[in-house]
């Protein structure tokens, strides 16, 4: 019975024939339509799967507190993936089931492209706020988008921050062997060619919290810079243990570092610590109503949050726009139409990917994340 899900490619069909078989606990209300948000909602990366949650949960209310969707109640549900690759493919099975008209995440790379396999066989959009990696997109899959930028594009800003900026010499690169943290990484080193020496690329165990002996054995290649790919718990101890062993030059590294989380583990060795992320979206005029809102349910966004809930709105617009929960109508609109959300204009290209992005390198200083510095022409 399972395998014959896997091979249904109509979401509404799918849940039209669990429930011929006495699945009614996966059955959709009439008078609703689903969407659903995913991301890493318990354990260590849980605030970024918060953040998404509560964007996506605030965009959501905002359409119900209307005339709602095709004059239906928007119902949202939430899957836990816990950054695990084959949770987040059973989350999207699940969600496949339930009858949801798209998706918005995951949060993780690594997540969001298994995942984006069972939404592909189905035809349900996914949106991700957050995934990075290239092959989330690479792979031509036409119900697949993201409302972030790249790593190839991360990675490029990174290296030129640190070639013309820092004017290192020699780089150290570490990265925490997932999908997101290694590509990133590769990406950086591609991009600083031979503008630096690479004295030093490892992999560290994502969870261990013990870094000391592999900051040893960098301190010993005398590095200018480090540069980290992967997510904050891991990038916190890291800063915090390198000025333990000795290891005094910056760490640079990308979106999954910066967050509040990274200083609390961090401490003081935060400060001076480099990030790309894109401009900061809390002071952009189109968001002042929204970061209102927000700040009054759930108190300050995450650096997600806002990415969250505009993805959230493209989906919901599409459907509207397409007047119908049908997959292929809905991906048809995403793809054909411009969305002003209150993290800039939203339009994609062929591969599902924004047709204008932005990084920018901030700074850790004071326990609080600043702005820095941004490539030139931009």
């Amino acid at each position: 019975m399972i395998e014959i899900f896997r091979r249904i490619h109509s979401p509404l069909l799918a849940v039209l024939i669990f429930a011929l078989f006495g699945g009614t606990g996966c059955s959709r209300p009439a008078d609703t339509i689903r969407i659903a948000v995913a991301g890493p909602m318990t354990g260590d990366q849980s605030k970024q799967g918060n953040d998404l949650k509560n964007g996506v949960e605030l965009a959501v209310a905002k359409w119900n507190e209307t005339s709602g969707l095709l004059g239906k109640k928007v119902e949202l549900l939430v899957g836990d993936d816990q950054h695990d690759p084959k949770q987040a493919v059973a989350i999207a099975n699940k969600f496949v089931n339930s009858g949801v008209v798209g998706v918005v995440g995951h949060w993780n790379s690594s997540a969001s492209i298994p995942a984006s396999e069972v939404y592909h066989r189905a035809d349900i959009p996914m949106i991700t706020p957050a995934s990075t990696n290239p092959r989330v997109t690479d792979r031509g899959y036409s119900n697949v988008f993201r409302v972030c930028g790249r790593d190839d594009q991360q990675g490029k800003v990174a290296a030129e921050f640190v070639a013309a900026q820092l004017k290192a010499k020699r780089v150290a690169v570490l990265h925490d062997k997932t999908t997101y943290g290694q590509g990133l990484a590769d990406e950086f080193k591609k991009a600083l060619g031979n503008r630096a020496e690479v004295v030093y690329y490892s992999g560290i165990i994502q969870g261990d919290k013990d870094f000391r002996g592999v900051l040893t054995t960098v301190v010993s290649k005398k590095p200018d810079v480090y540069f980290f790919g992967g997510i904050y718990p891991e990038g916190g101890l890291l800063v915090k243990q390198a000025k333990e062993v000795g290891l005094n030059v910056p760490m640079v590294s990308g979106d999954g570092v910066i967050d509040q989380v990274f200083v609390q583990i961090a401490g003081e060795a935060a400060d001076g610590t480099y990030l790309t992320f894109s401009p900061d979206t809390t002071k952009l005029p189109a968001a002042q109503e929204v970061l209102k809102q927000y700040r009054a349910r759930y108190g300050e966004p995450g650096p997600y949050s806002f990415y969250a809930y505009d993805a959230a709105q493209v989906l919901l617009n599409a459907v509207q726009k397409a007047g119908t929960t049908d997959g292929f109508g809905i991906n048809q609109a995403i793809r054909t139409t411009s969305y002003d959300g209150i993290t800039g204009r939203l339009q994609f290209d062929s591969k599902g990917d924004l047709l204008t992005t932005q990084y920018v390198v901030w700074i850790t200083k004071n326990g609080q994340f600043e702005e820095f510095w941004k490539p030139s022409g931009r």
